[in-house]
């Protein structure tokens, strides 16, 4: 088998890291699948937790619509970033990315914050976008009518099928390995319903997760809940457990018209 060599876009991308000088950037791009017809659940709270991380910080950025946006990155996961001078993906290495460059949404909490913020973060990974492969990949009927479908969408017969089969065994392999692929689908509301309480009791009347100071936390806990509550997969039931929990309905809410309107 013959491997085409790196991309003018990854080339450019390596070079431009060699000469990275640590400035904040001004803007960036963010890359992502099609929302209309080909983002699934897991990668749509990513994307969303990004966009509002950046704007948190008071990052301008594009958000640039790929089809083939998971094959432009190595390690193949969403969404990533890019500025003139590197690339980045996934939350909590842009988190980094950022800090580094001195937009640290968390730098003035005490280390006892800090780590409590990394436990929560750690927390809302582990439980809801675990969660949220499970409902898309594992639960037959939410594979076969939207996940399989969506993502083979900008491809043509038969490589739409090779693509989403060979995506939902990559994805049942990892679920396997954290041995979620044991578990009912009413275990995986279970933990969702746990992970919700623990956030709603952590919240609890204040604005944000630390007093009135938003945190990589209120970004990521906002872009996980969003997308249950927009999401149509399994019949709206993920926007229905959050409803249960009107602290975080009204933290959605405030994140919405502070930042998004």
């Amino acid at each position: 088998m013959q491997f085409s060599q790196p991309s003018l876009f990854l080339i450019d991308v390596m070079e431009t890291q060699q000469e990275d000088n640590q400035t904040v950037p001004e803007s960036v791009d963010i890359f992502q699948p099609i929302e209309e017809s080909q983002i699934l659940l897991p990668e749509q709270a990513q994307c969303l937790a990004v966009q509002a991380l950046l704007r948190m910080c008071d990052v301008q950025f594009t958000i640039q619509q790929k089809k083939n946006a998971e094959q432009m990155f190595p390690s193949g996961e969403l969404p990533f970033i890019k500025t003139d001078k590197a690339i980045v993906s996934e939350f909590e290495p842009i988190v980094d990315f950022l800090a580094s460059r001195g937009k640290s949404l968390s730098a003035d909490l005490s280390s006892a914050q800090k780590a409590e913020l990394q436990a929560y973060m750690t927390l809302t990974t582990n439980r809801l976008y675990m969660a949220k492969l499970y409902i898309s990949w594992v639960v037959k009927d939410n594979a076969s009518a939207i996940s399989r479908p969506r993502y083979g969408s900008p491809h043509k017969w038969p490589l739409n099928h090779i693509l989403a089969w060979s995506k939902q065994a990559k994805i049942y392999k990892k679920l396997r390995v954290s041995g979620w692929t044991s578990k009912t689908k009413e275990q995986v509301y279970d933990d969702i319903h746990n992970c919700c309480r623990s956030l709603s009791d952590r919240i609890g009347d204040q604005y944000y997760f630390f007093l009135d100071q938003v945190t990589e936390l209120d970004a990521l806990v906002y872009g996980h809940l969003k997308s249950m509550l927009t999401t149509e997969v399994d019949g709206g039931e993920l926007a229905t457990v959050v409803k249960g929990y009107p602290r975080l309905t009204r933290f959605c809410k405030r994140i919405e018209d502070r930042y998004f309107s």
